[in-house]
Formats: C-alpha cells, sequence, structure tokens
C-alpha cells in the first residue's frame, strides 16, 4: 500500500477522497470543498491517501500540532472495509509520529459507534471519559464526542490545553 500526501484538490486522488469523505461523515462534521481546498496550504495538516495497485483505499486526514498528532477525519472504502487496512493505516500513522495521537469518536450510544470504539482499542488507543464538545460545520449547536488517545489516557488539564491550543485551528476552516 503506498501513502500520497496530497497538497492540492487538482491531485486525481483529491476525487475519491473526497466522495468518501463526503460518504463516510455527516455534513455537521464536514468541511466545505472550498474550505479544504484552502487547508491543503497549511503546513500542519495533512490529507494523506492510500493505493494499492492503483486500486483506492481510504484516507486520513491529520494535523501535526505540537504536542499531538490529532487525526481529524480518517475513513477506508466500503469494498476495503474488514479486510486489515483500517488497521494498517493507523499503526503507519501511529508510528511515523513520536508524539501522542488523539482522535474523536461519538458516544457510544449505537452498535456502530461501539465498534469504531472497540476497534481503536484493538490497536491500543485508550477511551478518555472527559466532557468534550466541538462546534458543528453548518449551525451553531455543539456535538458531545469523547477522546481517544495513543498510547496512553491524558488528564482533563492536557484535554483542555489541547483545546485552547487548537480548537482555533482546526475549526476555522468550518
Amino acid at each position: 500500500m503506498t501513502q500520497f500526501n496530497l497538497i492540492d484538490i487538482d491531485n486525481p486522488y483529491f476525487t475519491s477522497g473526497w466522495k468518501l469523505y463526503e460518504e463516510a461523515f455527516p455534513v455537521y462534521e464536514r468541511r466545505t470543498l472550498k474550505a479544504q481546498s484552502h487547508l491543503l496550504k497549511n503546513p500542519v495538516y495533512k490529507f494523506d491517501v492510500f493505493i494499492e495497485k492503483n486500486v483506492f483505499i481510504g484516507f486520513i486526514m491529520w494535523w501535526d500540532f505540537k504536542d499531538f498528532q490529532y487525526i481529524d477525519h480518517f475513513a477506508v472504502t466500503k469494498s476495503k472495509r474488514n479486510n486489515g487496512y483500517g488497521a494498517k493505516i493507523l499503526k503507519e500513522s501511529i508510528k511515523r509520529n513520536s508524539k501522542p495521537t488523539l482522535l474523536e469518536v461519538e458516544l457510544p450510544d449505537s452498535s456502530i459507534n461501539t465498534k469504531r470504539i472497540k476497534f481503536y482499542e484493538r490497536l491500543g488507543f485508550k477511551l478518555n471519559q472527559h466532557q468534550y464538545k466541538v462546534p458543528s460545520s453548518i449551525d451553531d449547536r455543539k456535538i458531545d464526542l469523547l477522546v481517544m488517545t495513543y498510547p496512553r489516557l491524558i488528564s482533563q488539564e492536557i484535554l483542555q490545553e489541547f483545546v485552547s491550543n487548537n480548537h482555533s485551528v482546526i475549526f476555522k476552516s468550518f
């Protein structure tokens, strides 16, 4: 599997990545195409796609912040799920960066959300129980989520520091 970092929307793999992004995430968690195009110019932000034998497998959108690697969005195409690709992508992501990794998950109030949490736990992520909210991309509401971290749990204070230092950057593009 080959990894490519997209730096603009003109890359031929961007269309596949964007289509999967729109399919995999609800509208209130997505950026607009214009916002995404602008964001690709930020050197701290990465949009990596994964290809195997010229077939698009999935993507990971992430931020390389000072103290954390923050996974913003991650998805594997439906036809490639349950074949180990997601685990392989995340393991490589963790390995390439010595910083702790942070990602968000929906509350475990459905079987798919619980399954997703268990997937991350199998890879060594820890489910933090701190209250955590993010802004919707389409209105003024706040969305309740949980934070998972690798390789260990973080304190409420460290999470609050992450929010204070980075949320204005992450969610500015919404």
